[in-house]
């Protein structure tokens, strides 16, 4: 018998929609108190979450639907499926939000939008949620949208200010171009197997003889949907943007929600991915490709959100190649780790920001002394970021280099090397940031303060975490990750080699940052743009790929826009308006024939009658004598034209 915590899972996402609807009505009448009803909803879902996840630990699993539509022998059934997958993805978007919606409190407290955000944080969860528990494709296409219109509300929720708005139309639209290709995959799939139920996927991929080109299209067009959502290469482009929005809402996105649903899509269709391995060697390279590129732009930026974006789309990149080099176990474990201390790392940054009011890293130093407590679990986040033994990251990392290292598909050795050098940038990235706001002197003109402790719990909670969580899939705990999210050919053992290479690139880009910035040896800046000035401009303009858009697609497609204004305007509106003018000439010719010669004929005949019957009327006297005059009158005229 299904326990009842799955038998009702649908009603997880449910609790986050009634509080979005609730608020968006009566939030401002609520005033502060708007956020206990957002943080009620999600602190519901994250119990159900809970129970259903001991269920799915214990064994049992639930895949229940309801039909909607019927085409023909097609039957579209919406209901919610949770294994051990979806019970770790609703585990993470309803603990890691809640927390972000406490410290949220604090945060957005003097803002005038103050319900409208929590609204809009609650229908976010719901759509995440709903996401998540979706068991076919076209169920999770829907909630897909949902997240992304979600996205666009919260990262341009500052809409007065230019930036934020231009930036939620860029995540917007960049986000949209990959989510057709997501379209015409699930229409691909539908059509190679006609279903698109996952758990009959599964079933109907064991017996399918055939058709692999179709599916291996499929799949790649799936992935397209994950590099829009997941700021994958080449677009990418969107996610440092959206740091314009409220600092929880970069937490959000970067942890638990909109970012890890391109990755969850991927683990969601791996069984595809892992039947047709053309499709695993795009998502490999794709995945490596973004890893090193957003690792080295980090390097350079200045902005601590900034910094934070890149390394986020380097992990996203991390995780990409996990899956595609075949670790659905190690891809699926640092999306787990990943949104613990990536959640921290912008929430710690949100609380510098708060007590600082300032985002440029160059501008604070020193910033330990005075904020304790957000120094602390940065530089544990940071640790854990950076594979720091026994932390974490150092785990599920750790899995992905050595399933790359392990791997059949081509090029894994470069995959494994590319890999392991950007876990050296990051780790040196990530530590230039802690030396460069912590630690030292400070520079700018800054008064810092602690941030207050409904900031500061969260912090501290999550640090727990972000130290911790890992443990589960590490060989002190037998692996019990992988063996509860597992996927057939999808773990390998230990490799001392490996796991000494990547403590070793660990260490040595903390010693690293360390030298340069603290010990101040020569900052990487300083010479790179000394020695290698070409390298310090590409990675300053983050390798110009909002100039190549803009000049390749965005302006292009403007001058075509102009192009086609003036074809309607003068074309097009020129023709019916030329015509309409014509019309309105002939129409005043018309009515002057018809008001003076049609009319006037009528008229004219009308008054000769009328003006006729004037005039013989003075004739109709009625008088004898009058009559007789007028025949006397008559003879004489007659008796003088006779004469004549």
């Amino acid at each position: 018998m299904v326990n009842l915590s799955l038998e009702y899972g649908f009603l997880i996402p449910i609790f986050s929609l009634l509080a979005f609807v609730v608020l968006i009505l009566a939030g401002r009448r609520m005033g502060r108190y708007a956020s206990w009803i957002s943080i009620g909803a999600i602190a519901a879902s994250f119990i159900f979450s809970l129970f259903a996840f001991i269920s799915v630990v214990n064994g049992e699993s639930i895949n229940k639907g309801y039909e909607w539509l019927r085409l023909g022998d097609f039957s579209l059934k919406f209901g919610w499926l949770i294994d051990p997958l979806t019970s770790m993805m609703l585990l993470i978007v309803t603990f890691i939000g809640m927390l972000i919606q406490i410290y949220s409190v604090g945060y957005m407290h003097n803002d005038h939008k103050f319900s409208r955000f929590f609204a809009y944080m609650s229908l976010f969860t719901f759509s995440m949620l709903g996401l998540v528990l979706s068991n076919n494709y076209v169920q999770i296409y829907m909630f897909w949208e949902l997240v992304g219109l979600c996205s666009y509300l919260l990262i341009s929720f500052w809409f007065e200010k230019t930036p934020a708005a231009n930036a939620g139309k860029k995540a917007f639209i960049t986000t949209r171009i990959g989510d057709v290709g997501l379209f015409l995959g699930i229409l691909t799939l539908f059509f190679s197997i006609g279903t698109l139920d996952f758990g009959e996927v599964s079933e109907r991929l064991r017996t399918l003889h055939g058709n692999s080109g179709m599916l291996t299209i499929a799949a790649v067009l799936i992935f397209c949907g994950a590099i829009g959502k997941s700021a994958q290469f080449p677009l990418h482009v969107w996610l440092p943007d959206a740091m314009e929005g409220p600092t929880p809402v970069s937490a959000l996105i970067h942890a638990a929600t909109m970012v890890a649903a391109g990755v969850y899509l991927v683990a969601r269709s791996f069984v595809i991915f892992h039947a047709y391995p053309g499709s695993l060697v795009v998502v490999a390279y794709i995945g490596t490709i973004t890893a090193f590129m957003a690792a080295t732009i980090a390097l350079v930026a200045n902005d601590i959100k900034r910094v934070l974006a890149y390394s986020t789309i380097s992990q996203l990149g991390y995780m990409m190649m996990g899956l595609g080099v075949g670790g659905y176990t190690a891809g699926s474990f640092h999306l787990m780790t990943h949104a613990f201390f990536k959640a921290l790392l912008f929430l710690g940054a949100g609380s510098v920001i708060h007590g600082t009011h300032t985002q440029d890293i160059r501008d604070m130093g020193g910033l330990g002394r005075k904020m304790k407590v957000t120094a602390i679990t940065f530089i544990l986040a940071s640790l854990s970021i950076s594979g720091f033994p026994g932390f974490s990251g150092f785990w599920s990392k750790d899995e992905i280099l050595l399933e790359a290292f392990h791997s059949d598909i081509p090029g894994h050795l470069f995959i494994f090397c590319v890999g392991t050098f950007t876990a050296f940038l990051t780790s040196f990235y990530m530590f230039r940031l802690c030396f460069l706001a912590f630690f030292g002197k400070q520079r700018g003109n800054i008064h810092p303060h602690e941030s207050p402790k409904v900031m500061t719990v969260p912090l501290v909670i999550l640090s727990v975490f972000a130290v911790f969580v890992g443990l589960p899939g590490s060989p002190i705990m037998g692996n019990w990750f992988s063996h509860f999210i597992h996927f057939e050919g999808s773990h390998v053992e230990p490799s001392a080699f490996v796991m000494g290479l990547s403590i070793f690139v660990s260490l040595a880009g903390i010693f690293m940052a360390w030298a340069m910035y603290v010990k101040r040896v020569k900052p990487l800046e300083e010479f790179i743009a000394r020695r290698l000035s070409l390298v310090y401009n590409i990675l300053l303009n983050k390798y110009w790929f909002d100039e190549l858009y803009d000049f390749a697609i965005i302006k292009p497609f403007m001058r075509l826009t102009h192009v086609s204004f003036r074809f309607d305007q003068k074309i097009i509106d020129g023709f019916v308006n030329r015509t309409a003018y014509t019309m309105v000439i002939l129409s005043r010719i018309k009515r002057w024939i018809d008001v003076y010669i049609v009319d006037g004929m009528v008229n004219g005949v009308a008054w000769v009658t009328k003006t006729s019957g004037e005039v013989l009327k003075l004739t109709q006297t009625g008088l004898v004598q009058n009559y007789a005059l007028v025949i006397f009158m008559g003879v004489v005229v007659i008796v003088i034209l006779k004469l004549m």
